[in-house]
């Protein structure tokens, strides 16, 4: 079943409406929704509403709060996001940075309780579309075991790293787990198993069923020990910079709700896109494992979709639209 961009927006700004969001942020989310499963994160698009929804019922986000920036040092600021929607707050915050950027040639806002943002790489688009480089994460709750543990410590901590390019922004947005519970979901929605292996079962054994690793909350670290690190990492940076919760400090809370998130821009009016374009060209030189596929730089395939999905309709699981019509 497919769905055309325009209906899809109208019907979540339709329930953001109900459920007394102000015109304002009702469009701007419910954009950013469709936008999501637009581009293929279907995830973090449509199939992600209905919990986005609950949540908003469950008093977990503030419909009527508004970010508000509590201190600022030099290209720095930081910001309380009071709770207020999570795609909300993060357009403003590199909204701002990109200000910042435009002004001193750099720009880093730093949010602190603030909510789910839903595709992290919304905001590396945002920055690359505004012509400057942007660096993003937020920290989770605790939904990954360290490397050499068995019990979920970290969160799955997502990173973005998007450089703009006029034959197409290259927009790097990966969780620290192999797959992010959103992509885990997808498989389980499509009754399909993992490429490769995701997380341990309950008997400790690596597995490519989603269904298996949702219920252990046992994925598996990008680069293992490696992933694991960074992981940890991040959630320094973001609850430091921000001066915000933890993703040990958001987990003891039960509801992943009022994480820390950063973003930090760099004016790029001035880099030399063909050296990004030198370097994708050397890398989609090599030869294809089983002569088969396609060598592909981030971003790309998402735009491709795009492209796709814009002209022949988003793909919608049917059963999660029925939902949000009865909404």
């Amino acid at each position: 079943m497919k769905v055309s961009f325009e209906e899809l927006q109208a019907q979540f700004e339709r329930v953001l409406l109900k459920l007394n969001f102000a015109a304002e942020k009702a469009a701007l989310c419910a954009r950013i929704f469709a936008e999501n499963s637009r581009d293929g994160v279907y995830s973090h698009g449509l199939n992600r509403f209905p919990v986005f929804v609950q949540m908003v019922r469950d008093g977990l986000i503030a419909v009527d709060a508004e970010p508000e920036r509590v201190a600022q040092n030099g290209v720095t600021e930081q910001w309380d996001g009071h709770l207020a929607p999570g795609m909300y707050t993060a357009t403003k915050a590199m909204e701002r940075a990109i200000a910042l950027a435009k002004e001193n040639g750099m720009g880093c806002v730093a949010v602190r309780n603030t909510n789910h943002w839903m595709r992290a790489g919304t905001y590396g688009w945002q920055a690359a579309d505004a012509g400057c480089i942007g660096i993003c994460s937020t920290n989770t709750i605790a939904n990954m075991p360290p490397w050499g543990g068995t019990d979920p410590r970290l969160g799955n901590n997502p990173l973005v790293i998007a450089i703009p390019r006029k034959e197409g922004h290259i927009v790097l947005d990966m969780a620290m787990s192999q797959f992010s519970y959103g992509k885990l979901q997808e498989y389980e929605l499509k009754g399909k198993e993992l490429p490769v292996a995701g997380g341990y079962d309950e008997h400790g054994q690596l597995t490519i069923d989603p269904t298996q690793i949702r219920k252990t909350k046992r994925t598996l670290p990008i680069g293992f020990w490696k992933g694991s690190g960074l992981s940890l990492v991040l959630d320094v940076l973001v609850a430091s910079l921000s001066d915000g919760r933890t993703t040990g400090e958001i987990t003891v809370t039960g509801s992943e709700a009022g994480v820390s998130q950063l973003f930090l821009c760099i004016n790029a009016n001035h880099i030399d896109e063909s050296i990004s374009g030198r370097i994708i060209q050397y890398t989609k030189s090599s030869g294809l494992l089983d002569g088969e596929g396609e060598i592909r730089y981030p971003g790309e395939s998402s735009l491709a979709t795009r492209r796709r999905n814009a002209e022949g309709g988003i793909p919608v699981n049917e059963h999660i639209w029925q939902q949000v019509l009865a909404l």
